[in-house]
């Protein structure tokens, strides 16, 4: 078990480029799989964690709606935003500048073999970064991310998750909203969730937040909740 992560921060990069770079390493630690079981190879599989911002995307899970998209093309276009149709689950969201997105890609295998257990230790990684910050991070039952004040009126959102995984390996991941431009999911039904809202680190603190030390305190928790250790890269 390779319990090892290399962790890189990809700077801002077109979604479509990081979504070929994802799919490029998710391949070759299934094809280092495959060729394991054929050939009983005894390889490593290795582990990554990728930081990256995006420009101004919305993305659709493969089970989404696309009618949760409330703008046209020409909306889009005029906001300086793209639109992708993607093989993650859940429906859509929006990442842009200002939001801290993190595309874990690991062979499970190497940790637990359970989904839902990675889907709830990530929403923990959010959890405890936003305690660092004296905010209550919440789950909400049957709605994957990290909420504050679940079961009020004011229920919002501050991050968003979908991922894809096969032969327990994972990829897409978390869209935390830090210094986010929130005017921007005005032109969609977030997560298609019609009664609740969405937030951002700096909405709730009334003050902006360095990403950099926002990615410190995620990345810290990430490797002591999957009792993991970073790699050189």
């Amino acid at each position: 078990m390779n319990k090892q992560v290399a962790v890189e921060d990809l700077g801002l990069m077109d979604f479509g480029v990081c979504w070929e770079e994802q799919e490029r390493r998710f391949q070759g630690i299934l094809d280092i799989k495959i060729r394991n079981r054929r050939e009983n190879a005894g390889l490593v599989t290795p582990n990554y964690f990728l930081f990256v911002e995006h420009p101004h995307v919305f993305t659709l899970g493969k089970s989404g709606d696309k009618t949760n998209l409330l703008a046209s093309k020409e909306i889009l276009e005029s906001r300086g935003a793209s639109f992708y149709h993607i093989n993650r689950g859940g429906d859509i969201t929006y990442h842009g500048p200002g939001q801290i997105v993190g595309y874990p890609i690991l062979d499970l295998e190497n940790f637990f073999i359970d989904i839902h257990k990675y889907l709830r230790l990530l929403e923990e990684m959010v959890i405890l970064t936003l305690a660092d910050y004296g905010l209550k991070g919440e789950r909400s039952k049957g709605e994957t991310g990290v909420w504050l004040d679940v079961g009020t009126s004011r229920a919002r959102k501050i991050c968003a998750m979908g991922v894809r995984a096969s032969r327990w390996v994972t990829m897409h991941g978390f869209a935390f909203n830090v210094n986010t431009d929130l005017s921007y999911f005005d032109l969609m039904i977030p997560c298609g969730i019609r009664d609740k809202g969405v937030t951002s680190l700096q909405a709730e603190l009334g003050r902006a937040v360095p990403t950099r030390e926002v990615k410190a305190r995620l990345l810290h928790h990430f490797m002591e909740l999957f009792e993991a250790e970073t790699q050189a890269v």
